[in-house]
């Protein structure tokens, strides 16, 4: 079962965590929302600190890239679960501490180094060597494309085999950190004959003269995080550079490289559930200053609109924060989880557009001007309901799980 309390191992972490939001990275928010594309060097010390507490087993394995599945065989229970016992670990440490930063400002906490959803997908599929020599870098992850959107099974970048080397050819937009990043993980296919089964990913070093930086986006929200678009153009890599089997595997399918999403969907619900958080409190403060306090002892129906539409919030709140736990615990224990993975962050991503919105219209002007923060986490949140698999893919994914259906045969 799962323990509803914050693990006690995790509650320092989760208090340091809140202090960075509050103290760090609220304060610099709107600068570096309105400096597009300018470092915030303030990170530079975020990240030290985080290093430090990772190093010294403080940090409870939190961040990205400590955000791996355990080690036992997903197709048998854990270990702790035959013990009957319950493993809290990095999954869980990473989505608690990722609510608390992301409560301060979500653009600035991708944009922590070393801490990228490319890192996330390292410690997904990547052996004990890559892991070894990759180490505490920072990696971006390049998934989208400019005719594939959330349909990962159609890309079109290519990688040939070629001696020692794989050459990759295509191109890639949406790059999260993929300015600032030291790596770039790559999805390309071996054979597009194949389709999904041959995706695999590549860690592409920045520094790489075919991978080529083509633009960096202007966007409606995170604007403190940079979103790159590249060419990768005769890109060489070496093959130990693969991430996972190098095998097309026909009846193991997409299932190496798509094990990313079990992963980064938990950490990108977390996101959402921070700054839903940040919305409520926000609302809540400004309501009771307003003199609409919350009566807990009254019917809904017996109060006003604003009241009643809080608590439904709180409960969409609850509900997205409970799947998102669920999710990570589970990846935890090695249990499979991309359904629950996928239910986390449909709940999460909607449920961040609706409340950010809905507090908006609660809160009027405060809501709308640049006075306050509320605008900001309105623009920030619609991302949280696209990337890493839009609102749709989920529900799409949520389906083939419950009617055990596979993707060729529900579209």
């Amino acid at each position: 079962m799962i323990d509803l309390e914050i693990p006690k191992k995790f509650v320092p972490l989760v208090k340091q965590a809140g202090s960075m939001a509050d103290e760090v990275f609220r304060p610099v928010s709107r600068k570096y929302d309105l400096a597009e594309h300018e470092y915030p060097r303030e990170l530079d010390l975020v990240s030290a600190l985080i290093d430090g507490m990772s190093d010294s087993g403080a940090g409870n394995g939190a961040g990205a890239s400590g955000s791996t599945r355990a080690a036992e065989d997903e197709e048998k229970p854990s270990q702790s679960a035959k013990k009957g016992g319950n493993k809290n670990g990095a999954n869980m440490s990473s989505a608690l501490s990722i609510m608390e930063t992301c409560r301060g400002d979500v653009g600035l906490t991708l944009s922590i180094p070393r801490q990228g959803l490319g890192n996330a997908a390292i410690a997904a599929v990547a052996n004990d060597e890559q892991k070894e020599r990759y180490g505490n870098r920072w990696a971006a992850m390049a998934i989208t494309e400019p005719d594939t959107g959330s349909d990962s099974g159609n890309i079109r970048t290519t990688a040939t085999k070629d001696g020692d080397e794989y050459v990759l050819n295509g191109e890639k937009i949406f790059v999260t950190s993929g300015e600032r990043a030291e790596l770039v993980v790559v999805w390309a296919t071996l054979d597009k004959s194949l389709g999904k089964k041959a995706i695999k990913s590549f860690v592409v070093e920045r520094s790489n003269p075919g991978l080529k930086l083509v633009r960096l986006e202007h966007k409606l929200g995170i604007r403190a995080s940079d979103t790159a678009a590249f060419v990768l153009d005769d890109c060489r890599v070496p093959a130990s550079d693969l991430l996972g089997d190098p095998e097309i595997r026909t009846e193991g399918g997409f299932g190496g490289a798509m094990q990313t999403f079990d992963n980064t969907r938990p950490l990108v619900a977390s996101m959402a559930v921070g700054l839903t958080r940040a919305c409520l409190d926000f609302t809540r403060a400004a309501l009771e200053k307003a003199g609409h306090g919350q009566d807990w002892d009254a019917p809904i129906a017996a109060q006003s609109y604003a009241s009643a539409r809080l608590v439904q919030m709180e409960a969409d709140y609850e509900a997205a924060l409970l799947l998102t736990l669920r999710a990570a615990w589970m990846a935890d224990n090695g249990k499979p989880n991309s359904m629950e993975a996928s239910m986390a962050k449909s709940k999460a991503g909607r449920t961040c557009v609706d409340v950010a919105l809905s507090c908006i219209e609660l809160v009027g002007v405060d809501g709308y001007a640049e006075t306050e923060l509320l605008e900001k986490w309105a623009r920030d949140s619609k991302i949280l309901d696209i990337f890493e698999g839009t609102q749709q893919i989920q529900l799409l994914v949520v389906a083939r799980r419950l009617l055990g259906l596979t993707s060729g045969q529900l579209k």
